[in-house]
């Protein structure tokens, strides 16, 4: 066996489908984060104000293909802050796109005094 000749051609083009079967899906699931050309600041709720409640709510955006969100909701985070952040993201506005999309963005609050 002569572990240095060549490939066939047919071995190669199924070596070569087979990468591509295998890379494909990984470029596919990265998908670019779309600009957001207008944020809302999030009105922090008064309880939480009070308390001295301070973090970051994950929200999970479903932004329509001309940048509007047309659902959101947190997926990590205070209980107290997350419906502020859920409502805040809502009136987010993020740059047009060829299709819908899912976005993952983090509303911060810190307290005031």
């Amino acid at each position: 066996m002569n572990l240095f000749a060549q490939p066939s051609r047919t071995k190669r083009s199924t070596v070569r489908i087979l990468l591509m079967l295998v890379l494909v899906p990984c470029f596919v699931a990265r998908a670019e984060t779309r600009h957001v050309e207008k944020r809302v600041q999030p009105v922090y709720p008064e309880l939480a104000r009070r308390m001295r409640i301070t973090g970051v709510v994950r929200v999970t955006a479903t932004v329509s293909a001309d940048g509007n969100v047309t659902d959101a909701k947190a997926t990590n985070g205070n209980q107290m802050l997350t419906s502020a952040a859920e409502e805040a993201v809502r009136k987010w506005k993020f740059a047009q796109s060829d299709a819908s999309s899912s976005e993952v963005v983090e509303v911060s609050f810190v307290a005031v005094n």
